[in-house]
């Protein structure tokens, strides 16, 4: 697994910026924490192995048997 170098506020501010979405320095804390978050998520799912699970088109939702069973 790569891992990427977290982001930093001062990062997390430099490309918000770039975006043309300027933060109030009270935010970047939170919006770098948030991003660092995402990326920790994305990368577990990047690690999963889909080989064998079919396209969604083969899910056909009118097939599915209800069980009210909890």
């Amino acid at each position: 697994m790569s891992t990427a170098a977290e982001l930093t506020p001062s990062e997390a501010a430099r490309w918000a910026d770039r975006a043309g979405l300027p933060l109030p320095a009270d935010r970047l804390a939170a919006v770098a924490a948030t991003a660092n978050h995402i990326q920790s998520v994305v990368s577990v799912l990047r690690e999963l192995d889909f080989a064998d699970t079919p396209p969604a088109i083969a899910y056909r939702a009118e097939e599915e048997k209800n069980d009210a069973a909890v």
